[in-house]
């Protein structure tokens, strides 16, 4: 392990996480609306924190070892959500430091939890950051800095492994460089197409840019206290709608459609996409009969809902706690399967959910057909046993880990129902849950442990629990 190696890069990192405090400033001096020096002086502080860990860090490393790569995500998202919390702090959005740690944290890990409401009369330096925070986290930071780390010297394929959420398909191109940059452009791309869609839909260019970010990014914040809710146009619902499960897609497909000349076969062709599609389309179908017949919600309401829980964005355009109390099962299910793999939404993601079910119903024909030899395969391609029996490792670690924040949750006084859910919306990075916690509530009331418990929650959830949990194994930090 390379400890001068970790530090310069944390440092490359903060520096970068440090130029994007400007753009709020940026923002606060164009609308004339306060906190352009908050977001300044915030911005030089946390400059000299990058600038100091890279001057003692010295040279760039030569490489970065697996050990380092884990190490550093790890750290990267802790260091940038502390420092993200400054602002909030200096501005007085968040009134203590614990709230304004975990709506730092809840913006980076693209979770959607909030503490705070007023939105619609919130300065728009905030709002922005806020934004731009979820925007950031969508594809990782982390990625942003293996592709400009080679011009300082320096690869990072061990990071680029580390960051990327969820089993990643093959390489992009043959440098992870330039897989880094073409990951960034095609975010880039989807966020301003879909600042463009919203504004031509009846967005002003201020909500349209919020919205596109934190839905490219499947993050959720609003600019708004009713969310998307505030909107009634079907237009802004459904570009937002698409937006999601473009971000939900894995990034590699989009990559692959693009090279291919923009043909859907790519992506009907992938067997994790089209898995999704059907599932995505059965819940909506499930929880659209339950509600639409007992008259408390409507077809898009539905649709809009689902499709936001199933991306783990974690925007609303109603209160689908008051919807019949069978659909609330739903959307935990739908939580918990989360998006695609190498995407920007949270979960568990689908191809590890679909490969559990094959693996189950090869056991069953095993029984059957106890000689013959049975293949678990995604698409036409056989998944290796040693792959299997990970993903079982996940699931069983993902499984407790919510069992153990839900009690942690409880143990502080939070009711069954919102410690629950406040566990399972946390380590899905899906926001809002149920209870206390439900769409048209906020995290704001809860004691502070309980706040602890759940950014820990958060960050477990983005870092996809094995990159936390390997630095708890001592082996780990044996040469």
């Amino acid at each position: 392990m390379h400890l001068k190696g970790i530090v310069w890069t944390l440092g490359v990192l903060v520096c970068l996480f440090a130029g994007g405090m400007m753009f709020p400033a940026l923002v606060a001096l164009y609308y004339d609306s306060g906190h352009a020096d908050q977001f300044i002086l915030a911005g030089v502080l946390v400059l000299i924190l990058g600038i100091s860990m890279v001057s003692w860090a010295g040279e760039a490393p030569k490489q970065l070892g697996h050990k380092d790569g884990f190490l550093i995500v790890a750290l990267a998202w802790v260091v940038l959500s502390v420092l993200g919390a400054i602002p909030f702090l200096t501005t007085g959005t968040c009134k203590t430091v614990v709230d304004a740690l975990f709506e730092s944290t809840s913006g980076l890990t693209t979770t959607g939890a909030t503490v705070l409401t007023g939105l619609d009369n919130m300065p728009h330096a905030i709002l922005f950051w806020r934004s731009m925070q979820q925007w950031l986290g969508g594809m990782g930071i982390i990625v942003l800095a293996v592709a400009v780390m080679p011009l300082l010297g320096v690869g990072g394929m061990q990071l680029f492994k580390a960051e990327t959420p969820g089993p990643v398909k093959d390489k992009l191109t043959a440098r992870v460089t330039e897989t880094a940059k073409v990951l960034w452009l095609l975010y880039l791309a989807t966020t301003v197409m879909a600042t463009i869609a919203l504004k031509l839909a009846g967005m002003g260019w201020f909500d349209a840019l919020n919205h596109a970010m934190t839905s490219v990014s499947t993050g959720g914040f609003s600019t708004h206290d009713a969310s998307v809710g505030h909107f009634s146009s079907l237009w802004i619902r459904g570009v937002i709608v698409v937006t999601m499960i473009l971000g939900a897609v894995n990034f590699t497909l989009h990559f692959m459609a693009l090279r291919n000349g923009f043909t859907l076969r790519t992506y009907l062709e992938d067997d994790e996409l089209m898995t999704y599609f059907k599932w995505l389309a059965s819940i909506i179908l499930i929880v659209g009969v339950l509600t639409v017949s007992s008259g408390k919600g409507e077809w898009n309401e539905v649709v809009f809902n689902i499709v936001s829980i199933s991306t783990s964005a974690g925007f609303a355009v109603s209160d689908y706690g008051l919807w019949p109390p069978a659909t609330s099962l739903f959307f935990l299910i739908v939580m918990f399967v989360g998006g695609c793999s190498g995407s920007t939404a949270g979960g568990m993601k689908v191809v590890r959910i679909l490969l559990l079910f094959r693996q189950g119903i090869r056991e069953v024909r095993r029984l059957i057909h106890p000689h013959a030899v049975l293949h678990v395969k995604v698409g036409n391609k056989s998944v290796e046993g040693s792959v299997v029996q990970a993903l079982w490792g996940f699931f069983a670690l993902y499984i407790v880990c919510f069992i153990v924040i839900a009690v942690l949750v409880a143990m502080t006084g939070v009711d069954i129902l919102t410690a629950i859910s406040a566990s399972a919306a946390t380590i899905t990075n899906a926001g809002p849950g149920f209870g206390d916690v439900g769409p048209a509530s906020t995290y704001a009331m809860l004691p502070d442990t309980a706040k602890a418990v759940l950014m820990f929650g958060m960050v477990l959830g983005r870092l996809e629990i094995f990159t936390f949990f390997v630095l708890l194994v001592p082996e780990f930090w044996r040469k």
